[in-house]
């Protein structure tokens, strides 16, 4: 018999309700996507309105009003000269688009251009669970298995200091790897595929500040295309709208997901410049066009969710709230400074993610971190926590031994606090019984 898990079946602004009538505060936005929290009315009525209209229509040689006006929206809202729009089903479908994308705009170019076949991506990325993102992704305990199945990607080395010395010596020696590397195969790399300031699924593994901007000029400079991942750093998580601004980086391709319908319905966002879209120009006989789309591409009521979800992120209110929960959690996991079972908290705006080891070794006077021990996989320790958690009221959810803060940016002060404090203490009854 497997562990029981609760069956959810209501929900309500920050809470989960189960079959068992047990209430629980969401602090994973369902999988970082519920950006404004469950049941939202301004979504709701958005999706009640699209109803009385239709549901879905093909897009394939039909245009569709709820579509056609989001990606309005989200042209006039991303940072860059991102003009052209592309709509999927997930994350994951983005990312496959933006990939399909920068290689057929190669080979539709000129000599030098269609050399460029392979793509460049970082060490310890993730960027979706089908065959071409996870060719660029770069974990191997998802990905290792279907390896015969992947493309060729070269692999940008991400630094792995835990305290600031030791972080300096690293973006240096990652930064002259990727130098290297770009000099010997840059003309043969159609696009870099980075996941700005923070790698989500990598274990909230926050890069250090300009990392991400010095990447994307390395790779600019050789003429590689720039495809930004902000599928989970999107709308708000960063502190500003997007990672793009935070970083000061500007992507050729833009891929958008999870919190783009607000959580409601799956939608994904591809986003290019006019240069990209004019490469797929031609006559009929030609055959430049961008072969790629599926059943529900724009599908009208995600799309009637997602203009509701982009009207609460463009309220005047929605970036400071943003901001201060992401203080307010950071200020309430400074108790756990100094746990001997907590190697590092680590943030990116309202992301957290805390790493959880055996035995972490105090600072030297030099600055360098002490002798680390970490727990024994078959423990679990990360899932132990989220069950600690659990009977506290709280959903968690784990990177192995990295716990993870997602928390919907709706959340009152009072929720952040609970929040924080069943974090603490579930971390504590689970790794002082282990």
């Amino acid at each position: 018999m497997g562990e029981d898990f609760p069956v959810i079946t209501e929900a309500e602004g920050c809470w989960l309700l189960d079959a068992d009538g047990r209430r629980y505060l969401d602090g994973v936005s369902s999988l970082w996507c519920c950006l404004h929290g469950h049941r939202v009315p301004s979504i709701d009525e958005a999706l009640r309105e699209q109803l009385e209209r239709v549901a879905h229509s093909t897009l394939l040689g039909l245009g569709g009003e709820p579509a056609v006006l989001l990606a309005e929206e989200l042209v006039a809202m991303v940072p860059g000269d991102l003009s052209r729009v592309f709509l999927s089903d997930s994350g994951s479908s983005a990312v496959e688009v933006a990939l399909k994308m920068a290689f057929q705009y190669w080979r539709q170019s000129d000599a030098a251009g269609q050399r460029r076949t392979r793509f460049l991506s970082m060490q310890n990325g993730y960027h979706g669970d089908t065959l071409g993102a996870v060719s660029v992704g770069g974990i191997d305990v998802f990905h290792e298995t279907f390896g015969p199945l992947l493309f060729e990607t070269l692999r940008v080395p991400v630094p792995q200091g835990l305290v600031a010395a030791e972080r300096g010596d690293d973006v240096e020696r990652c930064l002259a790897q990727l130098r290297t590397l770009l000099e010997a195969e840059g003309e043969s790399l159609a696009a870099l595929v980075i996941e700005p300031g923070v790698q989500g699924a990598g274990g909230m593994s926050v890069y250090p500040e300009g990392f991400t901007k010095d990447v994307v000029e390395l790779a600019r400079r050789e003429g590689l295309l720039i495809i930004v991942d902000e599928v989970a750093t999107g709308f708000g998580r960063s502190g500003e709208q997007f990672a793009c601004e935070a970083e000061d980086i500007e992507a050729d391709i833009l891929c958008l997901g999870k919190a783009l319908s607000g959580g409601y319905l799956p939608l994904a966002a591809t986003l290019t410049t006019e240069r990209l879209f004019e490469g797929f120009h031609g006559s009929h006989e030609d055959f430049r066009t961008f072969f790629h789309g599926h059943t529900f591409t724009g599908n009208a009521l995600a799309c009637a969710a997602a203009r509701a979800s982009l009207a609460l992120c463009r309220a005047p209110n929605f970036l400071p709230r943003a901001r201060a929960l992401g203080d307010r959690i950071a200020a309430g996991l400074e108790l756990l400074d100094g746990d001997p079972h907590v190697l590092e908290v680590r943030r990116y705006g309202s992301m957290f993610g805390i790493e959880l080891v055996e035995r972490c070794g105090v600072l030297s006077r030099e600055g360098r971190l002490g002798e680390v021990t970490h727990f024994d996989t078959s423990l679990r320790m990360g899932h132990q926590v989220t069950l600690q958690a659990r009977k506290r009221g709280v959903i968690l959810r784990p990177l192995g031994d990295t716990l993870v803060l997602v928390p919907p940016l709706s959340m009152s002060d009072a929720q952040v606090d609970q929040l924080v404090e069943v974090t603490i203490a579930s971390i504590r009854a689970a790794t002082r019984s282990a």
